[in-house]
């Protein structure tokens, strides 16, 4: 990895403003050095964003240009504001403010509602999933599990793009929401669950902002007391902002211009909870004087992995594809993508489970593998599969990592370890910071090698050996540090959420990787109804799904995978097909609109296709839709004329074939290919590749065989007629 991208999470400190900007690409340099007016950062993925924002911002404050305590940076997750203060304290800018929107406004909520209202805050609901079940109970609605989770996520779409109950109805069907009930019903259900919130003294986070919004417009001594306070501002993943998070960001900076945002519209996939590229893309508009710096150097990923990424957008269709960036790798060649299609899911999840068994015995650690699908429900056959070949796993999104019973025991050790001194037995003659965390760590059950199997044992040992790998990070990046520092930095760490990486093959949704990468990649469930979801309609709906697909991708460094399966179960119906997003890009398919070949040397042509009408059946004459009778090119139910015998010789022949190759045997001929093969009984090379599967590939590698077989010949043969 280059110095430009360094991604410890304590990069090493920097003594001058000069040495700050050393390590920087000149693009990155740029950022750092534009202090004044607006900037605007366009950043693809891997690029270094996060790297090229904080040196921006240690660079000002080193420089003398910017003090500490006049700067917010505001981002999205807990996790990436978590890094971002701990890279600035690395840098000598520990002063910044590093915050979500939502941490930002409830601070100021909190601190300025005693002046602006009076009386306590209102106290906090963390989880409104509850109250609107007991809303919805309240309306006689009766919500089952889903249901309940989607009214949630319409309740607070509607309250980011500040829609009251009663416009609900007309401003679901003006965005095209896709309702989970009668909108009606949702606007009612919304109506009383603000109730419940006002009978209770309650808020939610979404009015975090909503009153901290108010409050500013309405209170214009509140509003210039924060702009004394806060004269810079830093935005990232600008690409995300709600129009209730714009309108903050509007009222905390006034009528000023000190504002760096960055982002990169390519990477928007959140709008359905009112997330809009809109603001990103305008920025230019908004700010005609407003510096603009592209980042496009990846430092992230392998040239056969940014490839891919490119290609991705290139077929890409709206606003946000006319500004996507071309990304350039700027890491050594590495494998190219692997492209894998399965008889079903239970064998594409064993499929995956095989592979990285054998990426972790070549030395690819397990935390650095990450398994990614569209929803959460595609989880459990790979946690069965990747538990049955023993491979330590963890499932982004369960209990947070701080929570644990074993993480908060560990650290109350360290506290009680620190304040000991001394007088701790267990740290006699152990004087290196590591050395001393592994000590005491090794009182609440760590070792240095892991428990056998899996299961809860070995997830309690992960947990505290993230726990060890995370002391020992730090000790490295501040030498001279305590246990009494590493507390401190526990006790930082668990307020932001910012947890440590655990050691486990990383299970997660596509929508839940977004920031995080990893070494290798497997992209599993890539069909037509799953990727792109079958509910996205729209051509907007349509590119968030790519977009959704492309930052999966991109968060492969070196080994990426791309799988699906052609049935759900074992035996079932081969109905599915590739997602039409790999289309032009994985062997052996077509770029709709493209003349060449994937593969082929620019210039290279193919035959252009004709223009077809509708598949008929060759018995009844019935349109036919399902791939399986357009295989057959004839109804399942009509009567076959499939020659037996030739069937089953075709079935042992592409079972030694297959085993010749150590491929499964439908990656050879898949079974109704070879009815279909039986059905018509070809006699030359141009018969047999009209039936659908056999392409010029499969006809170039097996055509003389199969044409043997179906002339009562052994394959391999010499034909009498030739010699």
């Amino acid at each position: 990895m280059t110095a430009a991208t360094h991604s410890s999470p304590f990069p090493a400190g920097a003594d001058s403003a000069d040495a700050v900007l050393l390590g920087l690409d000149p693009e990155q340099r740029e950022v750092a050095t534009t202090l004044r007016g607006p900037v605007c950062v366009l950043a693809g993925a891997g690029t270094g964003k996060t790297r090229a924002i904080t040196h921006r911002i240690a660079y000002g404050v080193r420089s003398g240009l910017l003090m500490p305590a006049s700067v917010l940076a505001v981002t999205f997750t807990n996790r990436a504001a978590g890094e971002m203060r701990g890279r600035l304290r690395a840098l000598g800018a520990g002063g910044v403010q590093a915050r979500t929107f939502h941490s930002a406004a409830l601070r100021q909520l909190q601190y300025f509602w005693p002046k602006a209202v009076g009386g306590e805050v209102p106290r906090l609901l963390e989880r409104k999933v509850q109250l609107v079940a007991e809303a919805g109970a309240r309306c006689r609605i009766r919500l089952d599990r889903n249901e309940l989770r989607d009214v949630t996520g319409e309740i607070e779409w509607a309250k980011v793009t500040q829609t009251v109950p009663a416009d609900y109805p007309a401003a679901a069907v003006k965005a095209g929401r896709e309702a989970p009930r009668d909108m009606a019903e949702i606007a009612q259900i919304y109506g009383t669950y603000e109730q419940l919130k006002r009978d209770r003294g309650m808020i939610d986070f979404e009015d975090v902002l909503l009153l901290t919004v108010g409050i500013l417009q309405d209170r214009h001594d509140i509003a210039e007391q924060i702009r004394a306070q806060y004269q810079h501002f830093v935005v990232d993943e600008y690409q995300d902002v709600s129009p209730l998070q714009q309108r903050l960001l509007e009222l905390w900076l006034g009528e000023r211009e000190s504002l760096c945002v960055v982002g990169d519209a390519s990477q928007t996939i959140y709008s359905f909870t009112g997330a809009t590229p809109d603001h990103l893309l305008n920025f230019r508009t908004r700010y005609p004087q407003a510096t603009v710096v592209k980042l496009v150097r990846d430092y992230r990923s392998t040239p056969q992995v940014v490839h891919l990424a490119n290609g991705l957008l290139k077929q890409a269709k709206g606003r946000a594809a006319e500004h996507r960036l071309e990304l350039l790798s700027q890491r050594e060649p590495g494998p190219d993508p692997v492209y894998a299609e399965y008889a079903d899911e239970p064998a594409e999840a064993e499929g995956v489970a095989r592979r990285i068994r054998d990426l972790i015995a070549a030395g690819v650690p397990a935390g650095e593998i990450a398994v990614l699908f569209r929803i959460n429900a595609q989880s459990e056959v790979y946690e069965q599969a990747l538990a049955d070949a023993g491979v330590p796993y963890q499932l982004r999104g369960a209990e947070r990592f701080f929570e644990r019973q074993e993480v908060q025991k560990a650290i109350l050790a360290l506290r009680g370890a620190s304040r000991s001194a001394g007088n701790d037995p267990l740290l006699e003659e152990v004087v290196e910071l590591g050395s001393q965390a592994r000590a005491v760590l090794s009182s609440t059950g760590w070792a240095a090698e892991p428990p056998a199997g899996s299961g809860a044992v070995r997830d309690q040992w992960e947990s505290l050996a993230a726990l060890v790998r995370l002391a020992e990070d730090f000790a490295r990046a501040r030498p001279g540090a305590t246990l009494a520092d590493l507390v401190v930095e526990l006790d930082e760490r668990r307020a932001a959420q910012h947890a440590p990486t655990v050691q486990g093959v990383t299970l997660a949704s596509l929508h839940a990787a977004k920031g995080l990468e990893w070494d290798a990649v497997f992209l599993v469930g890539l069909t037509d109804g799953m990727l792109p979801i079958t509910y996205a309609k729209t051509d907007e709906q349509v590119e968030e799904e790519r977009r959704l697909l492309y930052v999966g991708v991109t968060r492969a460094r070196a080994h990426l995978t791309l799988s699906w399966a052609l049935s759900r179960a074992p035996g079932g119906r081969s109905t599915r097909r590739p997602s039409r997003f790999l289309n032009g890009l994985r062997p052996g398919s077509a770029d709709r609109g493209s003349g060449t070949r994937p593969g082929a040397e620019p210039g290279a042509r193919t035959r252009p296709r004709r223009s077809r009408g509708p598949a008929l059946c060759r018995v009844c004459g019935r349109t036919l839709t399902e791939a399986g009778e357009l295989k057959l090119m004839r109804c399942e139910d009509c009567p076959s004329d499939m020659d037996e015998g030739l069937y089953e010789r075709l079935r042992d022949w592409r079972a030694a074939a297959a085993g010749d190759q150590g491929l499964p045997a439908y990656c050879v001929f898949t079974d109704k290919t070879l009815m279909a093969i039986a059905e018509a009984s070809p006699s030359e090379p141009g018969e047999l590749s009209m039936i659908s599967g056999v392409g010029r590939r499969k006809l170039d590698r097996y055509g003389a065989d199969v044409l043997a077989i179906c002339a009562g010949q052994e394959p391999g043969a010499e034909d009498p007629d030739d010699a």
